[in-house]
């Protein structure tokens, strides 16, 4: 007779089937032994129990908006929707309501002439169009325009791109409504200004660092030609 023959093991393929895996046998155990309970106050606290731990076991769900509620309705569908309970909520979990699908999110069909510029760029493009002709318009107008030259420097790094193209582009995407005035630079957004200001910022620099030097040569020279004097007097 072998050792284990005495004991009598039982495989998981020969248990019942897990409703909801992620809580595990043991949950589904427990909420099977609550339908089991007679007495209801005693059923409502155990199974707020239980609801305790199952949401131990996925803290994650407190990010979920409602996350109590889908507690609540997990519990119901472990237990096939037959226990008597109360939901904090008072709205009982029906199974018709477990198994709706969510609306079809529609898919936006957008007609972009340049795709590379983004959805948005078209947007914007379609706000500048209704205001009214002036300045801030004008304004707007070229953001527009630094705008998508960031874009598409951003995705098309080893293209070169004018000015010009933008300009001929935004012109194109608003149906030869919209221009940008003639000698603006697109640049603004593009991190142009930002050399600018560096180089300007080196230039000051170097500007300093050569008016020291001038002074100190200057110092030295004076120091020099003193020394110089002071030995003729000595002779």
């Amino acid at each position: 007779m072998s050792k284990f023959e005495h004991h009598n093991m039982e495989y998981n393929s020969e248990k019942s089937e897990l409703i909801l895996p992620e809580y595990g046998r043991n949950v589904q155990l427990l909420i099977n032994h609550a339908k089991t309970i007679e007495n209801d106050d005693i059923r409502q606290a155990f199974i707020e129990k239980i609801i305790v731990l199952m949401h131990q076991m996925n803290p994650q769900n407190r990010t979920i908006e409602d996350y109590r509620e889908k507690l609540w309705g997990h519990v119901y569908h472990i237990a096939q929707y037959d226990i008597n309970l109360r939901p904090f909520n008072g709205v009982i979990p029906k199974k018709e309501n477990a198994f709706v699908k969510p609306d079809q999110v529609p898919y936006p069909h957008n007609d972009t002439k340049y795709r590379h510029y983004g959805h948005n760029v078209q947007t914007l493009i379609d706000k500048a169009l209704e205001m009214e002709e002036g300045p801030k318009r004008e304004a707007f107008v070229n953001v527009i325009g630094s705008y998508m030259k960031l874009a598409y420097k951003t995705w098309n790094r080893e293209h070169y791109v004018s000015d010009e193209i933008i300009k001929n582009d935004l012109t194109s995407l608003s149906g030869g409504k919209l221009f940008v005035q003639d000698g603006t630079f697109l640049d603004n957004l593009g991190g142009g200004g930002r050399d600018r200001d560096r180089d300007s910022g080196y230039k000051r620099r170097s500007s300093n660092s050569n008016s020291r030097d001038n002074r100190r040569g200057g110092r030295d020279n004076n120091k020099r030609s003193n020394s110089g004097k002071s030995r003729h007097k000595r002779k």
